[in-house]
């Protein structure tokens, strides 16, 4: 039985974001899956680096340090080899996390470090005031590109599975709910388990998300991909994904003799990550719905454990465990 905690018990601080920033609607979301998860804030720690998304230590009762540009995986990854009972949230914006920080990032998903790693996309530099970051679009205006990128942005999920990534799962920040569940099954993950957090900067970059940012158009430009169920989507669930080739499609359920036994079922358990790739790759401008849920979820030893169990191998072979013994393993002369 999880100990009974209550948001407010893993409130602190008085944040500072803009109105509407999705900062403060997943800061929302994140009190309430601690809490439901029911880690006592003396077992949890919160790391990040630096950007807006960034300023979110300040404002959870846990321990928690804010670290410098890029290295939240890097600080996270100690604290969690040195401290392997502590649940350790690293949290991150695009900037932060795949910039200065994308090195980091990719090994942490090589080495499978027991992480939740929670990535706050909005595709955008916003505490420094609007430059383009790498999840930019091509052809973005912003004041670092007057004339729009020339350059093609990473793909988080891309990035993730070609690391050896096993787990990643995608939210919206203002899906309360959804964002809930999918922080405690990101934590409920044993390795490196990323979240994409999909917001808006409503000051450098607002309306990014649009097409899926309320309730009404998620049912219209989002799929919530579920273990053991259909690929289904649309306002009635009209809508379903098929296999075309090495590709998907979307169809139309009772149309072109097109059943609900037709439609791909999705599984985040299987080894193979084709489809899960495919999956996390949709967007609406190629005309497909935006996966949201958890996209893939496999097994695999984690760097931590393996890291804890060497040392421990290792030491239980030596003739001495402390500086007291090491003295005494050779000759020894008193001196009077």
């Amino acid at each position: 039985m999880p100990n009974q905690y209550t948001a407010k018990d893993f409130k602190k601080g008085q944040p500072r974001w803009c109105p509407g920033c999705g900062d403060h609607f997943f800061l929302a979301s994140l009190h309430k899956a601690m809490a439901e998860l029911g880690i006592p804030p003396y077992e949890t720690a919160v790391i990040s680096g630096i950007g807006c998304s960034s300023r979110l230590p300040y404002y959870v009762n846990t321990y928690a340090m804010q670290t410098i540009h890029g290295r939240a995986a890097a600080v996270a990854t100690g604290v969690k080899v040195v401290n392997p009972e502590l649940a350790v949230w690293q949290i991150s914006g695009d900037g932060d996390g795949l910039a200065i920080g994308g090195n980091h990032f990719i090994h942490a998903m090589r080495r499978n470090v027991n992480l939740n790693m929670i990535l706050l996309n909005n595709r955008i530099y916003g505490l420094t005031k609007g430059q383009y970051s790498p999840t930019s679009p091509r052809g973005f205006v912003s004041k670092s590109s007057p004339y729009g990128t020339v350059e093609d942005p990473f793909r988080p999920a891309e990035l993730c599975f070609g690391a050896r990534g096993h787990f990643f799962a995608r939210t919206v920040a203002t899906d309360g709910p959804h964002t809930v569940e999918m922080l405690k099954r990101t934590h409920m993950h044993k390795g490196a388990a990323v979240c994409e957090v999909l917001q808006n900067c409503v000051i450098f970059n607002n309306g990014c998300y649009e097409p899926i940012y309320t309730k009404e158009g998620r049912k219209k430009n989002a799929i919530y991909v579920e273990d053991g169920k259909p690929l289904v989507f649309g306002e009635h669930d009209e809508y379903g994904l098929m296999q075309e080739g090495f590709g998907l499609k979307v169809v139309k359920i009772g149309e072109n003799g097109v059943t609900i036994n037709d439609i791909l079922v999705h599984d985040s358990h299987c080894e193979d990550d084709t489809l899960q790739l495919k999956l996390a790759m949709m967007d609406n401008e190629h005309g497909f719905p935006v996966a949201l849920g958890v996209i893939r979820d496999v097994d695999a030893p984690t760097y931590d454990e393996a890291v804890n169990a060497q040392i421990e191998e290792v030491k239980g072979k030596k003739a001495y465990h402390n500086f007291a013994e090491l003295l005494e393993t050779n000759d020894i002369w008193e001196v009077k």
